[in-house]
């Protein structure tokens, strides 16, 4: 949460309206920096989208199944529909000229993609021109651990 409002605060003098909502006791089996690599992507690339003082919602949420979703909901441009399907190539950009002002490669959701993949999970994209988009990464329940140390919850770390 604090590399995200570190981000925003770079990006521009006026932060954009981060919250954070995650379950607790949530533990996913996989590779720590993968995934953190993965989740921060989402993370930067709605703070990079998005104008300043506008909302981002980043958050868990158990899934019916015992699997787990992570998301990330941004107010930003949102994205066209004939996009959404190359989004995950390596090096494809909506807008090319936004991505260099940016600083974006053009690799990041490929790298979310790929990292998804290794952890048999699924990355969903929804977004609807003008209102914003969501990215969401589901894990399944053979990844996800409910756990408790000593009573306690142990969070999820993002």
């Amino acid at each position: 949460a604090q590399d995200a409002r570190d981000l925003s605060h770079l990006l521009s003098a006026e932060r954009h309206d981060l919250h954070f909502s995650f379950e607790q006791g949530c533990e996913i089996a996989g590779s720590a920096a993968e995934l953190h690599s993965a989740m921060f992507n989402l993370i930067g690339n709605a703070i990079r989208y998005t104008p300043a003082q506008q909302r981002i919602d980043v958050c868990t949420a158990y899934q019916p199944d015992g699997g787990i979703l992570f998301s990330v909901k941004d107010t930003g441009p949102g994205i066209a529909p004939e996009h959404i399907p190359r989004l995950t190539e390596r090096f494809y950009r909506v807008d090319r000229s936004r991505s260099r002002d940016t600083g974006g490669t053009g690799l990041g959701l490929a790298i979310v993609k790929h990292v998804t993949q290794r952890h048999s999970a699924e990355l969903h994209i929804d977004s609807v021109p003008g209102k914003g988009s969501t990215f969401s990464i589901v894990f399944p329940a053979s990844r996800v651990r409910r756990a408790l140390a000593l009573g306690n919850p142990v969070p999820i770390d993002f």
